[in-house]
């Protein structure tokens, strides 16, 4: 798997985000981002994996960076579990690896844009046990979320914020208010933010994000 791109920050690390991207953009899709967002989180470094590229079924098998394949779109996306786990394993890996490098896990994030979104909130809710910082869900959905899903201790204490575009053609407004739906029926602290845009990110939704995190890394 390609290396992740990771930005340091102009001061001494101990804070960092894992961001993932969405699928078929790479691990440079968020970096604007990123930048914009440690002009203020002087002390946070950002990770940005790259998805392995692979065939998508619903794309008529053409490769692409992909974190697992989707097979169907209608009437709930059918994914491959397999791949899905294999990323999320990635995703623990990195966290770990944090960790090694003497941040708290209270002090790390991950974040996700649309299919990479989806993958984070499996790995912080399905595969994780421990602190974390908390988790952005951008312009996503949780496919392996069910009226079965039971949280750990740990994983309820892991704030997350959920934003998405009201007029999102590729990832429904109802899909991600579901994966909203399911933290706070679980006793997350959950926050769900709207905006006026479709499958996209503005620069709203980032100064946001910015203050979101600010807050949980006084």
């Amino acid at each position: 798997m390609t290396q992740p791109l990771i930005l340091q920050p102009v001061k001494p690390v101990d804070a960092c985000v894992i961001w993932l991207h969405g699928l078929g953009a790479d691990r440079f899709d968020f970096l604007p981002v990123a930048e914009a967002l440690q002009e203020s989180l002087l002390t946070t470094r950002f990770v940005l994996p790259q998805a392995p590229t692979r065939a998508v079924t619903i794309n008529g098998g053409y490769e692409m960076p992909s974190w697992y394949d989707i097979l169907a779109m209608n009437p709930a996306r059918a994914i491959s579990r397999e791949q899905l786990d294999e990323s999320a394993k990635m995703v623990i890996e990195l966290i770990e690896e944090q960790k090694a490098s003497g941040i708290d896990a209270s002090r790390i994030f991950l974040a996700g844009f649309s299919q990479g979104g989806a993958v984070v909130l499996h790995s912080a809710f399905l595969n994780w046990q421990g602190p974390l910082g908390g988790v952005l869900a951008l312009s996503t959905y949780a496919p392996t979320f069910s009226d079965e899903l039971e949280l750990s201790a740990s994983q309820q204490r892991i704030p997350v914020l959920c934003l998405h575009g009201q007029y999102d053609d590729v990832v429904q407004n109802a899909m991600g208010r579901s994966a909203f739906e399911h933290l706070k029926q679980r006793g997350v602290t959950v926050t769900w933010q709207e905006y006026p845009m479709g499958h996209e990110v503005l620069p709203e939704e980032i100064r946001d994000i910015g203050t979101w995190l600010a807050e949980r890394l006084r």
